[in-house]
């Protein structure tokens, strides 16, 4: 197979040159092999990663590695499937330092860098009713620069919005450093000027392929449909002025002709009303023969599903009665949905496609709808089928998501002989799935390469897909790029003449070779089943990991040292070393995870929220934290939990104390204290942390209707003011006339996630059983929910309450309790004029962030959630110990907070808010203290 097995020392006259170019240059073993993974199912392992942090970086570090010979390849999301984004030689990180984006024309234009995330573009465009035309499914991770780079569509884009059309001009830098920039009115003058060779030989081209019937004629079949295989030689049809050429040859073109420092698109509307509906057919073509009348009622998205991935959508939990209650045979069926400006014109299209229906073949009655709720569940079945597949994969294997594009008068036959190909070669549980309205249809194979005869298998299977596909006038790339996995095809696909045209773009952009070789163009007939990765059975999430990065953008840790998919993979690097014998690599990889892998992770889940196969990689670190803790730690924290009432009224006592100590004598003795015992056992005590708070008091009440379990982070870290959430929270119900109380041995009580999130399983027994004990008791037997004012903790307590035995008690985040029980039931009050949330990682996680904002709004004329806003990274303690992850994970949002300016600062987690007064600040209150205020005539 030719993979990369080993790790062998960069060359340090490169890394020398790179370090005086380049902002940052990563050359540990970890960087490397952490930058190695990308989605697809190709591993090389690069030099060295490199992460400019301009355009005058990018540039140097073209200019050092073409000096020396070495390839570069550009990184943003990782979310390429088709193995564009590795390389043996250089790797530039395009994500951190090119993330601006600014909105043009009140949304009609949009320019940004190659580091936002399709996602990011979109939440800025929000505001003014539009978003980008290219609707990839990764559109969480993805980035502008692969957008770009693989000229993205998706589901509802077509060929009409992708990245070739919407591209409005962008800024290049060329292999040999030159900069164009296409939207300046002078741009192919500028090209002419700086380089005359490749205006001359683009001219030359153009007049070739025009000059050529044949080629013209391949050309219009082939981008009439979805197409990203090879260079987008229909530049040359489509556009005259060699710079008008050259930045659309550039799209789809993978990072082998130019970097893509800037891009503006043209945008379109967004269209908020929708309907949808899934329509089941006996047969595969009957559900194709419906296409032309489907297309003509004017539906934005005809997503296909076969039989296969029907049977595997009925047992997703969030499968439709409807659908787990039919019996699927041969069937198949098309989801629909109309996208529309206005009600009005919604409700036309509905009128008018009833008839359309009536007239359909269909093997179950049709409904379209409009509910929010049933169109998840609908929109579930397309999305959940890489999770339900991949996810269910055997340990070992390797997950690959294909696709493929033909006429849509031939998406019957492909399909039917595609299916007869999985059984052919015994590939089960393959589903076929896509764009049917562009005839655009993925794929799903599971597949363990380490094995000759598989591996053998997997080949053969492509060459008969490839005949497949040709044979019916189709593309091998609809979507995903060229990349190695379909480079060797590209000349079947295109014929000798289109295919000596894209080499000679190549050559005469890039006479070098240095942009990203071997992808997209290659001379070896093998080049598809070399460098493939292998998957090493590890650990549980770690085995389920199918490396897609979906995680990367929300995790706090991610720009100073892993993402949750680099911690994976690391894990998997560490088997592979293992496995061949490498001790000392096992070492150096173990050694520099304990403070990358481990100790920065905020283990808040929010990678749960993004992957596709539900991973949590707090759960591999918490238990990385519990297989590293020692006997003492265990014990000591044992004992904490069996007095937590005088343990965290100590540690607020403290707090109260080193509050009154001279500025920097408190801190001092705490930096000599992480010297002495380690910087993840002693906390750093820095000036800007609150006094401590009071001993949580008991209430009791005549006939109460909840369980109010104050978190005790309030008698750790005082509040802003004098009076904290817990306070606050009791006059809200009061006013409202809504009697709440508490356990009577509250003091004692914690969520537990202090000894959980640190792997202190000892101590977290204890505290389980305590707490489960307490509020079984004082809910009577779970007849009352239990309310918590610390979303951490509201989620801390579900977990606890489930490892207890107790799932019959019901837990409510305070700011979820208010919203529904106590605000209707409130006076009015005097708002204030503004506010800015800081929705937390665990409000997210437990669906709450509506509430919050309703609650904000009833405090505040204008309630502003920062677009940039993310996990602050403070993790319970995690800031104090690392506060350097705090500050990395909090510098985007408080950008924005600055910006906004607004009155009042809030979150709904004590943590949460002392790390955002330090990353702001400004002072972070719990909002329900804000909604109090209001109230009792306090505001801005």
């Amino acid at each position: 197979m030719n993979r990369t097995d080993t790790v062998p020392a960069p060359d340090p006259d490169l890394l020398a040159a790179l370090d005086r170019s380049c902002s940052a240059v990563g050359s540990r073993a970890t960087d490397r092999l952490a930058g190695a993974h990308d989605a697809s199912h190709y591993l090389l392992t690069p030099q060295a990663v490199a992460t400019p942090a301009d355009v005058h970086e990018v540039r140097r570090v073209i200019a050092e590695c073409a000096e020396r010979g070495v390839p570069v390849t550009f990184r943003s999301g990782g979310t390429s499937l088709s193995g564009q984004a590795g390389t043996d030689g250089i790797l530039i990180d395009t994500r951190r330092g090119f993330r601006a984006i600014e909105v043009l024309d009140d949304g009609a234009r949009v320019r940004t860098q190659p580091g936002a995330t399709v996602r990011a573009v979109n939440t800025r465009l929000a505001r003014h009713g539009r978003k980008l035309g290219p609707d990839p499914a990764s559109e969480i991770a993805c980035t502008i620069g692969g957008v770009v780079a693989n000229n993205s569509s998706g589901m509802s884009c077509g060929t009409h919005a992708n990245a070739y059309q919407t591209l409005e001009s962008a800024v290049l830098v060329l292999p040999s450093g030159t900069v164009i920039d296409t939207g300046t009115p002078d741009a192919d003058e500028v090209l002419r000027r700086e380089e005359p060779a490749i205006h001359a030989g683009l001219t030359a081209l153009r007049e070739r392929v025009r000059g050529n019937p044949d080629s013209v004629d391949r050309l219009r079949a082939l981008h009439a449909i979805k197409n990203t295989m090879g260079y987008g030689l229909n530049s040359f049809l489509d556009h005259t002025a060699p710079a008008d050429i050259l930045e659309h040859l550039v799209i789809g073109s993978e990072g082998t002709l130019a970097f893509v420092a800037e891009a503006t698109f043209r945008t379109l509307p967004v269209k908020p009303y929708l309907a949808a509906g899934l329509l089941i057919f006996s047969r595969l073509s009957d559900a194709t023969a419906a296409l032309p009348a489907l297309v003509a009622a004017g539906l934005a998205t005809i997503e296909l599903l076969d039989a296969a991935s029907l049977r595997v959508a009925q047992r997703d939990p969030e499968a439709t009665a409807d659908l787990v209650a039919f019996t699927v045979v041969d069937h198949a069926a098309l989801l629909i949905e109309f996208q529309e400006a206005s009600a009005e014109e919604l409700a036309t299209r509905l009128t008018d496609a009833d008839a359309v229906l009536a007239d359909l073949p269909l093997a179950a009655p049709a409904e379209m709808t409009a509910d929010p709720a049933t169109r998840a569940q609908l929109w579930n079945i397309p999305t959940g089928l890489f999770t339900a597949v991949a996810g269910a994969r055997p340990s070992g294997t390797t997950a690959l998501l294909e696709d493929i594009a033909v006429p849509v008068d031939r998406l019957n036959a492909t399909c039917s002989r595609l299916t007869h190909l999985f059984d052919r070669y015994g590939y089960e549980e393959s589903v076929i799935f896509g764009h049917a309205k562009d005839g655009n249809i993925h794929f799903l194979l599971n597949e363990r390469f380490e094995d000759p005869e598989k591996l053998a298998r997997y080949e053969a299977f492509t060459e008969d897909m490839v005949e497949l596909v040709l044979s019916q006038g189709g593309t091998l790339k609809a979507e995903h790029g060229t990349g190695r996995i379909m480079a060797p095809y590209v000349h079947r696909q295109y014929g000798d003449e289109l295919y000596e045209v894209m080499w000679e773009v190549k050559r005469l952009i890039d006479p070098g070779m240095t942009f990203n070789p071997g992808v997209l163009l290659s001379e070896d007939p093998k080049a598809h089943i070399r460098h493939l990765k292998t998957a090493p059975s590890v650990e549980v999430e770690v085995d389920r990991c199918v490396e897609c990065g979906y995680c990367e953008p929300v995790c706090p840790s991610r720009d100073i040292t892993l993402t949750p998919r680099e911690r994976i993979v690391l894990r998997r690097e560490m088997q592979r070393a293992r496995d061949r014998g490498d001790a000392e690599l096992v070492r150096t990889l173990q050694k520099e995870y304990d403070y990358d892998g481990v100790q920065t992770c905020a283990v808040d889940g929010m990678c749960q929220t993004a992957c596709p196969v539900l991973i949590n990689t707090g759960d591999l670190v918490r238990r990385l934290r519990a297989d590293n803790q020692n006997a003492l730690m265990q014990a000591g924290w044992k004992t904490a939990a069996k007095a937590w009432d005088a343990v965290s009224s100590a540690g607020g006592a403290a707090l109260t104390v080193a509050d009154a100590v001279p500025t920097g004598l408190t801190a001092a003795a705490t930096v000599v204290g992480r010297a002495v015992f380690g910087a993840d056992t002693v906390p750093l005590y820095t000036d800007d942390l609150p006094r401590g708070g009071r001993r949580r008091r008991t209430v009791t009440a005549q006939d109460p209707v909840a369980v109010y379990f104050s978190s005790c982070t309030t008698t750790m870290f005082g509040p802003v003011g004098e009076d904290g959430v817990a306070e606050s929270f009791l006059r809200l119900c009061e006013r409202a006339g809504v009697a709440v109380r508490t356990p009577d041995d509250l003091p004692s009580l914690c969520c537990g996630t202090p000894w959980k999130s640190k792997g202190l399983t000892d101590g977290y027994g204890v505290m389980t059983a305590k707490v489960g004990d307490a509020l079984a008791r004082a809910t009577n037997g779970g007849r009352l929910p239990v309310v918590c004012d610390a979303s951490s903790c509201t989620e801390g307590l579900r977990i606890l309450l489930d490892a207890a035995g107790e799932r019959g008690i019901r837990v409510i985040d305070a700011v979820q309790f208010v919203d529904e029980v106590v605000l209707s039931a409130l006076p009015a009050g005097t708002k204030a004029p503004s506010v800015t949330l800081h929705p937390t990682c665990s409000s997210s996680q437990l669906g709450i962030n509506a509430a919050l904002g309703r609650v904000a709004a009833a405090a505040a004329e204008q309630v502003i959630v920062p677009e940039d806003w993310g996990c602050c990274g403070f993790a319970g303690d995690r800031g104090m110990l690392h506060p350097e992850l705090t500050a990395s994970a909090t510098r985007p949002e408080a950008a924005d907070v600055a910006a906004a300016g607004a009155a009042l600062h809030a979150s709904l987690n004590r943590t949460c808010e002392i790390g955002m007064t330090r990353a702001t600040g400004q002072p972070y209150r719990h909002i329900l203290q804000v909604l109090d205020d209001t109230l009792g005539g306090r505001t801005a």
